[in-house]
């Protein structure tokens, strides 16, 4: 079903070697074992993809601190009703855990009737009994324990266990009131909080906990790489982003294939994208299948009648009738057919199917309209990544409007066809393997394979760890961080610094069409300004440390992808040398390998190589023209950051930069002080 114009733009591949899926002696799997060797800490922040069993993890460790660690009662916050089921009750003793998990039925108010946002309503009176009785374990919403403390007041919870699930709900801005009450209990110091995701960025502007608060918390990461890596059956995720024109309905059979299980995730009523009218889209979508032969009884499934005489079971999930969609998610929820491929096909969903859906034989999310926060699109990537019997390859797409440049929405429409790459190159970069630079001949670390010859102490050297799923890369030049935080930073939380970068639209325009473009521009100067914003309290050297690790590990994932196109690989290859190959053969490509070089790599040269095969050229030139016309002289604050570039080239060199210069960094920082004595001209003339 795919052509030159529907090539993934991310198609990652691993090794299944099955760790991710065996358990300990105690019943754990790999995260869940590195979790709990954590469980002392008071605060805990685990940062894990989906299915890799945070609700699992999280039993062991409120079990040890009920039994261990003198707290009186666990109280778990999920986001919404249906992941309460993940908290029931779990015979763990049967595994070899030391313990049950037991939920008392009343205390799961997940299950209780009435609303979970009302004030003072029977949910929040419920918590209040529950932390006056000697019970253990309460499951209850964000909603309805963001009322309850508001209501009980935050000394009710101490010495108690908040576990906070999918934590990306919560930011550091004043209006999120769940945000805010966490830090109230950190201030007060008097509980225990651990917080899971599965996508710690949220895809906006605010950040998830404050740098004062989040330096309190000891974190547990189990990357995606490791989660995939891992698996038994699973050994390739495609992602790609495809494009429409006119109605998305006359393009949605190029991208569903009928074959595959899958999760559709139609536009909300009030997108662009969408008709406006729900129930009709659903309606075309059953016909383009097959011919509509009426509703399973027991399950409210639609049946279709495809062409070749196969019959599909869809679940319709944007249903509104009461009735028929309790009938419908209960089938889907109903834990006797959870191993059964065969209960339904196709899902098509609006709000629902998410976070915390579980249906392992799920093969294709595809989604229809960009989707502006990526914490959304990580979570519905998720429900395509789980383990199972004869699944080798699951696929995410993102089917958006092309730009049309006679189409007064052209600008909307350019917009979400620049953040649908930055989305498809943030989540090549998350599901990677983790990068550890290191200077120059700073010596092997143990456990790593350097290849053919092991490590070598005349040349920069390239180690990966399987097990781990983390590369060691020598960089000459490389700074590196001296504080604990920017140590920190580097070692756990570079995903956010490129979150931050590809959703930088002007880096993202420059990278894609300006073709007078120095990369520089954008490894240096705008990542050097989205750190600089993002951690102020560092000094420059870390600033320039985190800087040069985050472009490091994104221009290698590009390069190394780069690399690895139209490798022929053989069956008795492991599937996940293809990246690992890609970075050691550009490696061994250049002369040396060092941060310098690296700055000179633009890294949105890949992503416009594949944007070019998605979309025709006409709509392209459209784009870039769009963009052009809209594309301002130096900044005041560019100029200035141009001219400090510069002093510091003046230093290192002992002369400055020339406009005349061959090298066309160079003529840029040029560019950059000439402008800022413009700039500084004007000033003053105004100030006589």
């Amino acid at each position: 079903m795919t052509s030159d114009r529907d090539a993934p733009s991310v198609s990652v591949t691993y090794a299944q070697t099955g760790a991710s899926t065996k358990s300990n002696e105690l019943g754990m799997r790999v995260m869940q074992e590195r979790a709990y060797a954590k469980r002392g800490y008071q605060y805990l922040l685990i940062k894990s993809p989906p299915a890799s069993g945070k609700s699992r993890a999280l039993m062991f460790i409120a079990l040890d601190k009920l039994q261990n660690q003198g707290l009186k009662q666990a109280i778990i916050a999920v986001p919404e009703k249906s992941i309460g089921g993940s908290f029931s009750d779990e015979p763990l003793s049967k595994f070899g855990f030391w313990a049950d998990w037991n939920v008392e039925s009343r205390w799961n108010l997940c299950n209780a009737p009435g609303p979970d946002d009302e004030p003072h309503g029977s949910k929040v009176k419920a918590v209040g009994k529950f932390l006056a009785s000697d019970d253990k374990v309460l499951v209850c919403t964000h909603a309805t324990f963001r009322f309850a403390v508001e209501e009980l007041g935050i000394e009710a919870f101490d010495d108690r266990l908040v576990a906070i699930d999918e934590f990306h709900h919560v930011s550091a801005a004043d209006d999120n009131v769940l945000g805010r009450q966490l830090g109230a209990f950190i201030d007060r110091d008097r509980v225990h909080v651990v917080a899971m995701t599965g996508s710690y960025f949220r895809g906006d502007a605010v950040p998830v906990l404050l740098p004062e608060e989040e330096a309190k918390f000891e974190t547990v990461t189990y990357t995606y790489f490791e989660q995939l890596n891992g698996y038994e059956h699973l050994k390739a995720l495609d992602i790609g982003y495809y494009f429409y024109t006119k109605r998305y309905l006359d393009s949605i059979m190029n991208v569903l294939d009928p074959d595959k299980k899958t999760i559709l995730h139609i536009p909300n009523v009030n997108a662009r994208e969408s008709t406006g009218d729900k129930y009709r889209e659903v309606n075309e979508i059953l016909h383009a299948l097959g011919e509509w032969e009426g509703r399973e009884a027991e399950t409210g499934f639609h049946l279709v009648r495809r062409p070749d005489g196969r019959l599909l079971k869809i679940a319709d999930l944007v249903e509104d009738d009461c009735k028929e969609r309790t009938k419908v998610v209960s089938s889907l929820k109903n834990p006797a057919e959870k191993h059964n491929r065969d209960l339904v096909d196709i899902i098509i969903a609006l709000g629902m199917a998410k976070e915390g859906f579980d249906w392992i034989w799920c093969e294709h999310a595809l989604t229809v309209g960009y989707r502006s926060s990526l914490t959304e699109v990580i979570q519905i990537i998720g429900r395509a990544t789980r383990d199972a019997p004869g699944k080798s390859v699951s696929r995410f797409t993102n089917l958006i409007a092309e730009p049309d440049a006679s189409d007064e929405a052209v600008a909307e429409a350019v917009n979400d066809t620049l953040k649908a790459i930055a989305a498809s190159l943030l989540m090549e970069q998350v599901l990677a393997p983790r990068f550890n630079f290191t200077p120059k001949n700073s010596g092997p670390i143990k456990d790593f394979d350097y290849g053919e010859g092991g490590y070598d102490e005349t040349k920069p050297n390239i180690g990966f760890n399987e097990e781990t799923g983390q590369f060691h890369i020598e960089l000459k030049g490389l700074v590196e961080p001296k504080s604990e935080e920017a140590a920190r930073i580097c070692k756990e939380d570079l995903n956010e610094v490129i979150t931050a970068f590809v959703q930088d639209t002007p880096a993202v325009e420059k990278g894609l069409f300006d073709d007078a473009l120095v990369p520089q521009e954008l490894t240096l100067q705008r990542m050097g300004k989205i750190v600089k914003d993002k951690f102020p309290d560092l000094d420059d050297e870390d600033q320039e440390a985190v800087r040069q690790h985050a472009i490091a590990a994104l221009n290698l994932t590009q390069k190394a992808r780069s690399m690895a196109e139209g490798r022929d690989t053989g069956p008795e290859e492991k599937a996940n040398t293809a990246l690992v190959d890609g970075i050691r053969n550009y490696a061994m490509s250049v002369r040396e390998l060092e941060i310098d070089l690296i700055d000179s790599i633009n890294p949105f040269e890949a992503a416009y190589k594949i944007l070019a095969k998605s979309m025709d050229e006409k709509r392209l030139r459209a784009v870039a023209e769009r963009i052009a016309a809209r594309r301002v002289k130096l900044s005041h604050e560019e100029a200035r950051e141009l001219a400090l570039r510069a002093l510091q080239f003046q230093k290192e060199r002992g002369t400055a930069p020339s406009l005349t210069s061959q090298d066309a960094w160079e003529r840029r920082m040029a560019e950059g002080v000439e402008a800022l004595r413009r700039y500084r001209e004007q000033e003053l003339s105004r100030d006589a």
